[in-house]
């Protein structure tokens, strides 16, 4: 059974039951935005259902009766599923602050034909703020508020999510995120994660693949090209991550601090 796609595991628990929609966690896993995963002793589908509906109980089902509205929910492949702002929404009660923000990144992040098929956002910001504005008093819209003060448009992974807060909790100025280097012949040359082009700082960070050999003559390839053009790179691995990513703000400081940059300057 786990290894049939989740589409068609849940598939049955929601057509048998009238008003459901696949939701929360579970709505998370299709639309492959990023989660913590939960340890649970047993597989458990997330459904929502409207209030006023009558109850429902079945095993394998975490069911959640709150308010939804019929434009909160989409199909994917004939399967009901919350849309992803309501997701997201629905999520902040369970998530903490800068996992609501990575979510909320991952939603409005502008994806790439030629790697994922699609060149459209999951939502919109206006999106995530319509759930807010639409679902008053619900629980955890007070981090999904704060959070969505933080989400921005650029963002490629968790990763750069949690880099930027730590860079911006740092006291340092906020960096732009995947915004090409356009030389001043006007041609675009390479895309950095994250960038301070005002400094000529352009920061990478590198996930488990960056061992790979291929990826390594890539990644030298790319220093080679940062130093023609003049521009510093700092890079930024799992390691620099630790605690709350204070060491990789650092390193960004340093960088910034040789650059020309003065705090409160």
């Amino acid at each position: 059974m786990a290894a049939l796609p989740l589409s068609v595991r849940v598939r049955p628990f929601i057509e048998v039951n009238e008003r459901c929609a696949a939701s929360h966690l579970t709505a998370v896993e299709l639309f492959a935005l990023p989660q913590r995963r939960q340890n649970e002793a047993l597989e458990a589908y997330h459904l929502i259902r409207p209030e006023g509906a009558a109850y429902l109980a079945r095993p394998y089902v975490i069911v959640h009766r709150m308010r939804l509205f019929e434009d909160e929910v989409m199909m994917m492949n004939g399967l009901p599923v919350t849309t992803p702002e309501r997701t997201w929404l629905d999520m902040a009660e369970f998530l903490s602050l800068d996992e609501v923000v990575a979510m909320g990144d991952s939603c409005v992040r502008v994806p790439r034909q030629e790697f994922e098929g699609r060149d459209v956002p999951l939502c919109s910001i206006a999106d995530l703020q319509r759930m807010i504005d639409r679902h008053k008093g619900k629980r955890g819209l007070r981090r999904a508020k704060e959070a969505l003060e933080l989400v921005r448009v650029g963002s490629d992974s968790p990763q750069e999510t949690l880099l930027r807060l730590a860079i911006i909790r740092s006291g340092l100025p906020e960096p732009e995120l995947n915004v090409p280097i356009i030389t001043d012949d006007g041609i675009r040359q390479h895309q950095p994660d994250l960038s301070y082009r005002k400094y000529r700082i352009g920061i990478e960070y590198e996930g488990e693949h960056h061992g790979d050999d291929q990826q390594i003559v890539r990644d030298i390839a790319r220093s080679e090209r940062y130093a023609a053009l003049g521009w510093t790179e700092v890079r930024i691995s799992k390691r620099h991550m630790v605690n709350d990513a204070k060491p990789a703000a650092a390193k960004v400081l340093v960088a910034l601090a040789r650059a020309g940059w003065r705090r409160n300057g």
